[in-house]
């Protein structure tokens, strides 16, 4: 190819500094989460220079079968939970006997996250197709139509009873188990919870249906015990949807829930707390689980 077909082929081009920047990829290099930036920091006594910690924030696509799903803006840690929560709550697959295989591939421009299916899956997958990058854990987009933007899962089955006391010793106890957010004060936690035992796991992640589907990733590899949901975030529809879609019976949220949210809550049969606090909640659907 001359040199002149190179400069005005865009294909060519981009495909060319793709490999180019892989090639510059140390071995074994992957993203990390988090990093040291130098600050200039302003208080009463003045400035000064120091360092501090950032969250990182990197596009991730899922990649089904060798095609292009969509692309999330994610913390790069516990992909492959990502991977699962995501495939279960967005319906593509309805449990992990349907996936094979995933794969995760740190690249220079972004995370490539390779998910193998058995092959009667494809037709879940072109159901649920996802046209356009999402912002960072962004809920809808992509989404090409109503029918596939609000979808009722079936009804809750959990019987699951929660303390007050219980509930709010969690939410005390959850911020000593945000270990990125800790440092750099800008990433969401989702937790799950087993009564009478505290937390027993935590995922985090810049985008808040991001750590909600690394948790239910998660939560899929063993038998699950029954538990339910805190959130460091506002309960928006899809986070009910996603909650509701794997069985969980209870989500509390440290901010408000949005009013699709508590319709689908109720409709669902999910317990909705909003303003969980140390001491105080608000409950906008089947407060029976909160005894």
């Amino acid at each position: 190819m001359s040199a002149a077909a190179e400069k005005t082929d865009p294909a060519f081009s981009e495909t060319a500094l793709a490999e180019h920047l892989r090639e510059l990829e140390p071995q074994g290099w992957s993203w990390p989460s988090y990093r040291s930036v130098e600050v200039e920091r302003w208080n009463e006594n003045g400035v000064g220079a120091k360092q501090d910690w950032v969250a990182e924030e990197v596009p991730v696509v899922l990649v089904y079968n060798g095609q292009p799903h969509v692309v999330m803006l994610a913390t790069p840690l516990d992909l492959e939970d990502f991977a699962l929560g995501f495939s279960l709550t967005e319906g593509i697959v309805g449990s992990l006997t349907e996936i094979e295989a995933i794969r995760v591939h740190h690249r220079s421009e972004g995370i490539e996250v390779r998910i193998r299916l058995v092959t009667q899956n494809q037709d879940a997958l072109a159901g649920r197709e996802r046209n356009l990058t999402g912002r960072t854990g962004c809920g809808l987009c992509g989404t090409t139509s109503l029918r596939q933007a609000i979808r009722r899962p079936a009804p809750v089955k959990s019987d699951i009873r929660v303390s007050p006391t219980d509930l709010h010793g969690a939410l005390q106890n959850l911020r000593a188990k945000q270990e990125i957010n800790r440092l750099t004060g800008a990433v969401h936690a989702a937790a799950w919870v087993l009564p009478g035992r505290g937390i027993a796991g935590v995922r985090e992640d810049v985008g808040r249906h991001n750590a909600l589907d690394k948790l239910i990733g998660m939560l899929s590899r063993t038998p699950r015990e029954e538990g339910y949901v805190l959130v460091t975030s506002r309960a928006s529809y899809e986070m009910v949807q996603k909650c509701a879609s794997a069985g969980i019976g209870l989500m509390a949220a440290v901010s408000a829930p949005t009013g699709l949210a508590i319709r689908l809550a109720k409709e669902t049969g999910l317990t909705l707390v909003g303003f969980a606090r140390d001491d105080s909640h608000v409950v906008y659907a089947h407060p029976w689980r909160l005894t």
